[in-house]
């Protein structure tokens, strides 16, 4: 799979990209539990669709898990 180049994201999944991205902590990685918890504040996201669409960001290559907490790709 060639990561974000087959198709460019949904304006939700954007929208959930650049939530993530300005409440990344300082070592620049989040637990799924505090993804979850800023999905649910800065874009009303119960938890399976935080879980899907976070899901879809690291099938697309934006994000990726080092010991069970998520990084972002590049951004």
């Amino acid at each position: 799979m060639v990561p974000n180049e087959t198709s460019p994201l949904t304006p939700l999944a954007q929208e959930v990209l650049d939530a993530l991205a300005r409440r990344l902590p300082d070592e620049g990685e989040l637990t799924y539990e505090h993804a979850h918890a800023i999905l649910k504040e800065e874009e009303d996201l119960e938890r399976p669709a935080a879980k899907d669409i976070i899901e879809r960001l690291y099938m697309k290559g934006h994000l990726y898990e080092v010991e069970r907490k998520l990084r972002l790709t590049d951004y």
